[in-house]
C-alpha cells in the first residue's frame, strides 16, 4: 500500500487514490474497484463520502485546480508585493514554470476537459472551479493594487480571465512540446510587448 493510502481518513485517501487513478488510467477507464485498490478503502466508502464513483473523480479533478489556485496566491504575496510587474511575474512563475513539477496533477486537470463535455455535473463543477479561480485572482489584483496605491490597468475580471487562458493554453502546448513553450519571464515580456500595438 502506498504512503498516500496509509495516512488520513477515508475521504482523503479516496481523493488521493482518485488522483492516482486519473493519472494512470484516465477518467473513462477508472473503475470503482480501481479507486478502492488505489486508496486502500472499500466500495461502500465511495458512496458514503461522495455518492458515487463519478462524483469522487469530479471532486479529485476540481481539487487539483483548486490547489493550483492556492499555490498562485501564496506565490504572489510571498515575499512582499514589490511592483505590479514583479507580482505578475511571480503569478506567471506559479502558473507556468511549475509545469514539470506539477505534471501529474496538471494531467488530471487536462483529463477533466473532455470528460466535462459529456458529464454535465463535472462541467458545472469545473465551471465553479474556474469561477473561484477568477474571484481569487480578482481579490489578488485588488489587494496588490491597494497595497501599492495603484489602479488596475484594466478590469480585474478581464485580466484574470486572460491570464487563465494564457496559462491553460501554455499548459496544453507544454504537454505536447515542452522545449518550445516559453517560460514565465518570456510570457510577461510578451504581454508587455503587446501594449505596443495599442499605444
Amino acid at each position: 500500500m502506498s504512503r498516500t493510502t496509509q495516512a488520513g481518513g477515508y475521504r482523503d485517501r479516496l481523493l488521493a487514490g482518485a488522483v492516482a487513478c486519473l493519472q494512470e488510467k484516465g477518467y473513462a477507464r477508472t473503475t470503482a474497484r480501481d479507486l478502492v485498490a488505489a486508496s486502500g478503502t472499500n466500495l461502500a466508502s465511495i458512496g458514503y463520502h461522495f455518492g458515487g464513483k463519478d462524483a469522487l473523480l469530479n471532486e479529485a479533478i476540481a481539487g487539483c485546480f483548486e490547489a493550483w489556485t492556492r499555490r498562485v496566491e501564496e506565490s504572489v504575496f510571498n515575499p512582499a508585493p514589490g511592483t505590479l510587474r514583479e507580482m505578475l511575474e511571480r503569478a506567471m512563475v506559479a502558473l507556468v514554470d511549475v509545469f514539470e513539477e506539477l505534471r501529474p496533477q496538471l494531467v488530471v486537470c487536462v483529463e477533466g476537459y473532455p470528460a466535462a463535455l459529456r458529464e454535465g455535473v463535472l462541467r458545472d463543477r469545473l465551471a465553479e472551479v474556474y469561477a473561484q479561480a477568477r474571484r481569487a485572482g480578482v481579490e489578488m489584483i485588488e489587494r496588490a493594487c491597494a497595497e501599492l496605491g495603484a489602479e488596475p490597468p484594466v478590469r480585474p475580471e478581464v485580466l484574470v480571465s486572460v491570464l487563465i487562458a494564457v496559462s491553460d493554453g501554455l499548459l496544453l502546448q507544454w504537454l505536447l512540446d515542452p522545449a518550445s513553450t516559453p517560460d514565465a519571464r518570456q510570457v510577461v515580456d510578451a504581454l508587455a510587448a503587446l501594449s505596443m500595438f495599442t499605444a
